[in-house]
């Protein structure tokens, strides 16, 4: 099971507002982390009043168009502010971003846990540097394969659309209805954007015409690269779960909450859950247990490790991300001063920023993201502030002179 934030909750008093949806793989992502921190929470539309609702929409646009600033993290020229989530304090803290969040979370400490240790250890640059690589791997890769998990691979039985609908019921009322079509349509449409393009001889002619998985001229077919990465994914997160409660030991870390964020958004798309529960039994049983806020296994005086089990796993970051961080940097650099370029989705359906590249022995074609290029810079940046000794620690699980960690393309 996953959180179902249309269930009404007791307000406590302090109460932060997670405008999201269960539906989004960040927003999964980030009610794990308050949950583990303790952090009362309540989720916005579906938990919040029609007008709290209303307040809650113009807070949130007013963020997205400056004309409120943020309390973390600072703006910068990378950002894309997305549909959701926000996380929004009763004394008017407003911020954004997922990973960037659990790091504040670690800032301000948990009278609710004490004790318990930070998502990301301040302690162990190597260490913290490894985290981080999973945690943008999930959060940049890992969407991909989410995303076609449920148009694709759950196109049949998932039910999206409805679940959006009951959450925004409290601010539009009988409006909501139509909210869900619209969106699952939207969906499906966006599927070439996030990676996925039908192949020609993809066999969805039972489907109504808007929910068939596209292809697009002159974009080589990737359902087979998405499906073979999420099953070594599978494999890499059931080989180390089954030795160890978390990802890197005993401690739950950044990188499990995002694995958990995206993964337990295919928890309610029926056949994508039964490619996990059928791949991944040991995972199926993590993910159902954080879901319900169940930590059993945490130590908070247990090591934090770059153990030899999370090599398959490091296999996949080495295989898919890196490569596709740099040859977006890459496509980003050779076109980010020519004038009229758009990046992002923008980019993408007006057809600029294009570029072709190759993941895992299959060809793509995507477009340049700005906010994939600072994910990038910023990770190169932290391991060039590594000593050899910390490098070499992590060459043992990510070999840098095959990824290139250590150069930008």
């Amino acid at each position: 099971m996953i959180p179902d934030p249309t269930r009404p909750q007791a307000r406590a008093e302090g109460s932060w507002t997670l405008y999201s949806s269960e539906l989004s793989p960040f927003g999964l992502k980030l009610d794990l982390m308050l949950d583990f921190a303790g952090v009362p929470h309540h989720w916005c539309p579906a938990q919040a009043s029609f007008l709290e609702a209303l307040r809650v929409e113009r807070r949130v646009r007013q963020i997205r168009s400056g004309r409120r600033a943020l309390t973390w993290p600072e703006r910068n020229e990378w950002q894309e502010f997305p549909a959701v989530p926000f996380l929004l304090g009763p004394e008017g803290q407003d911020l954004f971003d997922s990973s960037a969040i659990g790091e504040w979370l670690d800032q301000q400490g948990s009278p609710a846990r004490a004790g318990t240790t930070a998502l990301l250890p301040g302690d162990d640059p190597a260490l913290r540097l490894a985290i981080r690589l999973v945690d943008e791997y999930l959060d940049e890769f890992g969407l991909y394969l989410v995303h076609h998990n449920r148009w694709v691979v759950s196109a049949r039985d998932n039910d999206a659309g409805a679940r959006l609908a009951r959450e925004f019921a409290s601010l539009l009322g009988p409006l909501a209805a139509v909210l869900g079509p619209g969106f699952s349509r939207r969906q499906v449409r966006r599927l070439p954007y996030l990676f996925s393009v039908a192949p020609p001889d993809a066999a969805f002619e039972d489907l109504p015409r808007g929910l068939r998985p596209p292809q697009r001229e002159g974009f080589p077919p990737t359902h087979a690269l998405l499906e073979e990465r999420f099953a070594a994914l599978l494999a890499a997160l059931e080989t180390r779960l089954a030795e160890s409660p978390f990802l890197f030991g005993p401690r739950l870390t950044l990188a499990d909450a995002s694995v958990y964020g995206q993964l337990a958004m295919n928890l309610s798309d029926p056949s994508a859950e039964a490619w996990i529960a059928r791949d991944a039994p040991t995972l199926r049983a993590w993910l159902d247990r954080l879901s319900r806020a169940d930590f059993s296994g945490h130590d908070p005086s247990g090591p934090l490790e770059l153990a030899p089990g999370l090599q398959p796993l490091f296999a996949e970051v080495a295989e898919v991300f890196v490569p596709l961080m740099q040859q977006n940097l890459a496509a980003y650099e050779r076109v980010r001063d020519t004038p009229g370029a758009r990046f992002n989705e923008a980019g993408f359906d007006a057809g600029l920023a294009l570029y072709d590249g190759r993941l895992g022995g299959h060809a793509y074609r995507s477009v340049a993201k700005r906010f994939q290029a600072g994910v990038w810079r910023s990770l190169r940046e932290a391991f060039d502030a590594l000593t050899p000794a910390e490098q070499e620690r992590l060459a043992r699980l990510l070999p840098i002179e095959t990824t290139g960690l250590d150069r930008d393309f």
